[in-house]
């Protein structure tokens, strides 16, 4: 979905949101992408030094090709067949779409993690 003035995304507002979910950390690898993690796993990839900035993130495999052919989406490199899409404008999704990508990447991420970890995470 287009962006309007009104629903503007950016990454300090995906930031917001991941930072509301449990056990969620935050770290800059491949010296560019803000990368949010959960059990030591990545859920979501940002590159907030792009213009515009842009993310990648874990669907379900219902939701994958659907996903990856709308204008301004693709299959996301190296992780593709992990069934993770690339947008290449973060305004394009609305706050509330976010919220629900971002927390769906989230417990697709959390549901791989073993018993053990997500008993010493609290999840």
């Amino acid at each position: 979905m287009a962006s309007n003035l009104f629903n503007f995304m950016t990454i300090e507002d995906i930031e917001t949101i991941c930072d509301q979910f449990p056990a969620v950390t935050k770290d800059i690898k491949w010296e560019e992408y803000l990368c949010f993690n959960v059990g030591g796993k990545m859920f979501l990839i940002t590159s907030p030094d792009a213009v515009p900035p842009n993310a990648a993130f874990k669907v379900t495999p219902e939701e994958f090709e659907e996903l990856a052919s709308r204008d301004g989406f693709k299959p996301a490199p190296h992780l593709a067949r992990y069934k993770w899409v690339h947008i290449n404008d973060v305004s394009r999704f609305t706050k509330t779409e976010w919220e629900f990508y971002a927390q769906q990447s989230y417990n697709l991420v959390v549901a791989k993690l073993s018993l053990k970890l997500k008993n010493a995470l609290g999840l």
